[in-house]
């Protein structure tokens, strides 16, 4: 398997060693070792599996006190899956980057904490898979506007998707109180470097 950086430091795809034949393919879609040496060195703690129906979007989201990096893969259809900086005092602060996630492409992206995480579906439906280094806290759950023209996310949008009413009600990074955004540190200052941001 092979890392693949993106535009944003930190954030990762990850293309797999597909072995494929006549009855069909295998690969490991993880393998911590493996992983560890391509640097994500997360204890991963929990594994989630979503169902959505196309022209979906899920997000913005993120956790403050128990932030979550996340490896995402889709196992069926495909989606647009998107990561946004939100890390006060990061050079990348306010910036996305957007990866086609498919079953086909078996592509995974690994996101570290820190970042606001969505996506859309772009098939008919889409299964994504991803993993957490962090359980799911819903008293910690907070989430950006997927359409604030201050971030500019381009999503491949033919007509308004369908969301929660959860989703369409979060605010502009602009308008959340700084104390409830994650504090970027550098590399060589975080306590835990891998991705791992810690609330002040």
């Amino acid at each position: 398997m092979t890392r693949v950086e993106t535009s944003l430091p930190g954030v990762y795809i990850i293309e797999p060693t597909v072995f494929a034949d006549a009855r069909g393919f295998f690969y490991e879609s993880y393998h911590q070792q493996k992983y560890a040496e391509l640097g994500i060195t997360n204890m991963f703690v929990q594994d989630n599996h979503s169902l959505s129906r196309g022209n979906t979007l899920r997000g913005l989201h993120y956790q403050l006190r128990q932030p979550q990096a996340k490896l995402c893969r889709v196992v069926a259809g495909e989606v647009l899956d998107v990561a946004v900086d939100i890390r006060r005092g990061s050079p990348t602060f306010g910036k996305w980057v957007a990866v086609r996630l498919s079953a086909e492409n078996k592509r995974q992206v690994y996101i570290p904490a820190g970042f606001a995480h969505g996506f859309l579906v772009l098939s008919e439906t889409a299964e994504v898979l991803y993993r957490c280094d962090a359980f799911y806290a819903p008293n910690d759950d907070y989430g950006i506007a997927w359409n604030d023209p201050a971030i500019g996310v381009e999503w491949p949008l033919m007509e308004p998707p369908i969301m929660s009413a959860r989703d369409q009600q979060h605010p502009g990074l602009r308008d959340v109180d700084p104390e409830l955004l994650p504090v970027y540190r550098p590399a060589g200052e975080d306590p835990a470097a891998a991705g791992q941001v810690q609330d002040p």
